[in-house]
């Protein structure tokens, strides 16, 4: 097995579980095989928003297919 690790940032206005969560979610539509995340930073942008945003930076680490698959 060979895993590839991939940088996303989730965002959200609520809270950074959300953040995390739509990291989460948007890595499970648009990868295959995902096995794992870690979550690296935390932020919350505030400069030039009416709402500040929270921000998970998180890495994702997913399974790459086999050549012969």
């Amino acid at each position: 097995m060979v895993f590839k690790k991939i940088t996303l940032i989730g965002r959200s206005e609520e809270s950074f579980d959300n953040a995390v969560d739509d990291a989460i979610d948007r890595a499970e539509e648009t990868l295959n095989n995902v096995k794992w995340l870690e979550v690296d930073e935390l932020g919350v942008e505030i400069a030039a928003v009416d709402t500040p945003e929270y921000q998970a930076e998180v890495t994702v680490a997913f399974e790459l297919e086999s050549p012969n698959a």
